[in-house]
């Protein structure tokens, strides 16, 4: 069951992405290139995390470094996966999507186009046939709950008047 906690680990942290993404990319004070500064750190956080960590973990547990041509090219891919999709949300909160619809679509749908690919390329034993109902159904309520999310979203906050110097709502002094 030690693979559950990395799996709410998981859960967790890409939960926070979303938002702190967007705040990131707020917080840059650049409406046209903030999303990209952003991504610029996303991308150093990942150099520090994805490789420095691996590398350590693998010298001091006592890898062989073998690394067959086969897995590096599919891990690549794997990666540029990430990234392209890391950085299509930043273009989505660029255009105006909110976090809470960008990333609910986003986890919401990943996980249908994960488990369709995985059956395409891992096929159960007896086949798609072989598949239960409660697998379809499955898929069917998480492409259900990113729809809902996305149709009765909450209203953004009313914006707040100005305030002068004066401590007035601007246009009223």
């Amino acid at each position: 069951m030690q693979w559950l906690f990395y799996v709410f680990l998981t859960v967790c942290t890409w939960g926070l992405y979303g938002v702190y993404l967007h705040s990131g990319q707020m917080a840059m004070k650049d409406a046209e290139f903030g999303r990209y500064k952003a991504f610029l750190f996303v991308g150093i956080a990942y150099m520090i995390i994805a490789v420095l960590a691996p590398l350590l973990l693998l010298k001091f547990q006592g890898s062989n470094w073998n690394f067959p041509a086969r897995g590096i090219w599919i891990s690549l891919f794997a990666g540029a996966l990430g990234a392209v999709g890391a950085f299509g949300i930043l273009l989505a909160f660029g255009a105006k999507g909110t976090p809470q619809v960008v990333m609910s679509i986003v986890f919401a749908g990943a996980p249908v186009v994960n488990a369709i690919v995985a059956t395409w390329m891992h096929p159960p034993k007896g086949g798609i046939n072989a598949m239960p109902w409660q697998f379809y159904l499955g898929i069917l309520m998480a492409a259900g709950g990113g729809c809902l999310v996305s149709l009765y979203r909450p209203a953004p906050a009313p914006k707040t008047a100005a305030v002068t110097a004066a401590g007035l709502p601007s246009g009223r002094h």
